[in-house]
């Protein structure tokens, strides 16, 4: 309604000049003297009394003109800071809808914690006993203590689609009941480098949100750099990066703060 009225006051605004015009085009014609000064006054006096109308006319044309400006200003006015309230409620719902995602990525990643991705066997050797399986294998790939024990949870391939010949394996998806037993195993993956079991590469990761994932994929070339001179570091949850270099210690919460 308010859109339809500001187009209604702007088209009369702009039919104010041909009024304007017009009146101005009404002004009586002052005829040449007659030499009668009587009859010339009195034409004189009607004259200046139908200016007078005209410019009373114009006169009240520009106050129509004036009070429509000035409540299109005002409109406007108006329209700028409903404008301006709504780009504060954007940047504020931007805000909460980022801390919101963040809260969720780290609850799901804490409810993962136990977890770990692994990667490289072949489809069917768990004959149908995830749990089982991993418990019997595992200690022997990671070359455990005798005894330790890796008590599971429950353990699943992923949920993607059976693979066909020759296609990549579902990784193993296994919840360990105990978190020191996790910290165990991926260190255990780590010190021993390479992980074969009957002629498989056997590869352990944590089994993090796709989310932090990507942010911990960005490190990706810097650690390269830093493997590649001989630097110590290492990659803190959620996505830090740690290097130690000449006995100093620095932490960089981006690749790019890294780089530099």
């Amino acid at each position: 309604n308010k859109t339809k009225q500001n187009k209604t006051k702007i088209m009369k605004l702009e039919r104010t000049p041909s009024v304007v015009a017009n009146a101005m085009s009404e002004r009586p014609e002052i005829p040449e003297p007659s030499g009668d000064i009587t009859a010339d006054i009195k034409t004189i006096l009607t004259s200046l009394q139908q200016i007078s109308v005209a410019i009373s006319d114009i006169k009240l044309c520009n106050k129509d003109t004036l009070d429509r400006l000035t409540s299109m200003e005002t409109h406007l006015t108006e329209s700028d800071e409903r404008l301006s309230a709504a780009e504060a409620c954007i940047v504020m719902l931007t805000s909460t809808v980022a801390d919101l995602r963040d809260k969720i990525d780290d609850q799901e990643n804490r409810a993962h914690r136990n977890n770990i991705r692994i990667l490289g066997f072949p489809e069917g050797v768990e004959q149908g006993n995830p749990s089982k399986f991993l418990e019997e294998a595992l200690p022997a790939l990671l070359k455990l203590p005798a005894g330790t024990d890796i008590s599971t949870e429950r353990a699943h391939r992923s949920l993607a689609p059976r693979p066909g010949p020759g296609q990549r394996p579902r990784p193993f998806i296994i919840k360990l009941l105990r978190f020191p037993v996790k910290e165990l195993l991926l260190r255990s993956a780590r010190d021993l480098g390479t992980l074969e079991w009957e002629g498989h590469k056997i590869l352990l990761f944590p089994d993090l949100s796709r989310a932090l994932q990507d942010r911990r994929r960005q490190f990706l070339s810097v650690k390269r750099i830093l493997r590649d001179k001989m630097i110590k570091y290492g990659l803190f949850y959620p996505a830090t990066l740690r290097v130690t270099y000449k006995g100093m210690t620095s932490s960089f919460a981006t690749a790019e703060e890294a780089e530099k």
